[in-house]
């Protein structure tokens, strides 16, 4: 009976809600494991036998509170259905989490890191691709799934795919667009092989570039500039949206330029110049 609950669910997430194919995976193992677990009836589990649960999973508090979300919407769907009358998850207390500073790069690192000489098809491309995700602010699934149609090089635009399949438009710096031109059109048929294809950024195989395949060049460049910090595309998109409110940019349109739903998600960056402005002060200050 338990498969048949979860089946439905999964379908709903896919069909009616356009969920991720990592989010319904995720769901699924949870609910799995919890009726693994109680070997119940999952409509008929009570508040403190989820509870039980999650305690026994001894998990951090970021992957219990994903469980506690993915319970959540599993009940509240068979709630809508008139299979239950309440949400046992609703009194299951959600772990309080911390939230951590994301990193990022000083705008002199940032010159380092970017500070490459355009020789062949590989480094063009490397290039126009650090380029575009510091500029854009992108995720690293907008950059990879990028194609020619949504790139815009007379308006300097660039049209994203973002989470839960929102366009967002956002600018390209005049920098990232020259450096875009020259992969293209110098560059980017080199990387072509038997198999055509419209994505943007391809690698040695001449298909598009995987996630992987951008965090190990990112890494081996930061390696080769002796940057010493852990940088990934996320960095690059931390990095531009806290140079841009240390130089004044209104947070409503940064969240906006990062596709952010919510502005709650976009006020890290207020802490992470908040540190910054206590740190030179101790720095600076001449009665320390």
């Amino acid at each position: 009976m338990n498969d048949t609950y979860i089946n439905d669910f999964l379908l709903y997430l896919e069909m009616d809600l356009n969920y991720s194919n990592n989010t319904i995976k995720t769901y699924e193992n949870s609910l799995n494991q919890l009726s693994n677990h109680t070997n119940k009836d999952l409509l008929k589990l009570t508040s403190k036998e989820i509870e039980n649960f999650l305690i026994s999973i001894d998990l951090n508090p970021s992957s219990i509170s994903n469980y506690i979300s993915g319970f959540k919407s599993f009940y509240n769907y068979y709630i809508k259905l008139g299979k239950i009358k309440n949400n046992p998850i609703d009194v299951v207390e959600t772990p309080k989490l911390i939230k951590k500073l994301p990193n990022y790069l000083t705008t002199e690192e940032i010159d380092k890191l970017l500070d490459i000489e355009v020789t062949d098809a590989f480094t063009a491309r490397n290039k126009s691709i650090l380029e575009l995700l510091y500029s854009c602010g992108l995720r690293i699934s907008e950059l990879i799934n990028l194609e020619f149609k949504n790139i815009d090089l007379n308006d300097c635009i660039v049209r994203v795919m973002g989470k839960g399949s929102k366009e967002r438009i956002v600018p390209i710096s005049d920098v990232a667009i020259k450096y875009l031109k020259i992969y293209v059109k110098d560059y980017r048929n080199a990387l072509v092989k038997n198999e055509q294809n419209n994505y943007l950024y391809l690698n040695n195989h001449g298909k598009k570039m995987t996630r992987q395949g951008v965090f190990k060049m990112i890494k081996k460049i930061t390696m080769e500039k002796n940057i010493k910090k852990d940088v990934s595309p996320h960095t690059l998109r931390h990095s531009i949206a806290t140079h841009m409110l240390e130089n004044g940019a209104d947070l409503r349109i940064i969240q906006e330029f990062l596709g952010h739903t919510d502005i709650s998600t976009t006020q890290i960056y207020t802490h992470l110049t908040n540190t910054k402005l206590k740190s030179d002060y101790m720095k600076y200050f001449p009665r320390n």
